[in-house]
């Protein structure tokens, strides 16, 4: 059974990761079941759009299989758009012609991972020892 993500993590900060990481995205944006944008390159009107196609072709695409699609690429002349779901996100970006498939889904799935990570406490302070008192001085 597959462990439920849930959006914990700033997602415009996964946007940016990914930004960075990824030469072939030009647009990017994460996407809650409700389909709330948690994190864009775009305006806000633009994002919303974005979100709504990305989830509407991944839904549209499952209804052709029983399973449930996790990762859709759809391409043109000008250029691609990629949607991922993963437990509760969903992430689609936009590239130009002729990405690099695989690493375009991999940089995805990883930017989408780190939206859904719960954030590490900080460590406790370890208490400080007494120096051990042997008479001497």
């Amino acid at each position: 059974m597959e462990a439920s993500l849930s959006p914990v993590t700033d997602g415009q900060t996964a946007i940016g990761e990914l930004k960075e990481i990824s030469t072939q995205v030009e647009t990017a944006v994460v996407v809650d079941t409700d389909g709330k944008v948690l994190g864009s390159t775009l305006p806000e009107a633009q994002a919303e759009r974005l979100a709504a196609t990305a989830k509407n072709l991944l839904e549209e695409a499952g209804r052709l299989d029983a399973r449930e699609l996790r990762q859709l690429e759809v391409a043109t002349e000008e250029g691609s758009l990629f949607v991922v779901r993963e437990g509760d996100l969903l992430i689609a970006a936009t590239t130009g012609p002729l990405p690099t498939t695989g690493l375009v889904f991999y940089d995805l799935k990883s930017s989408l991972r780190r939206a859904a990570e719960k954030p590490k406490p900080k460590p406790k302070p370890r208490p400080r020892r007494k120096p051990a008192s042997g008479g001497k001085t």
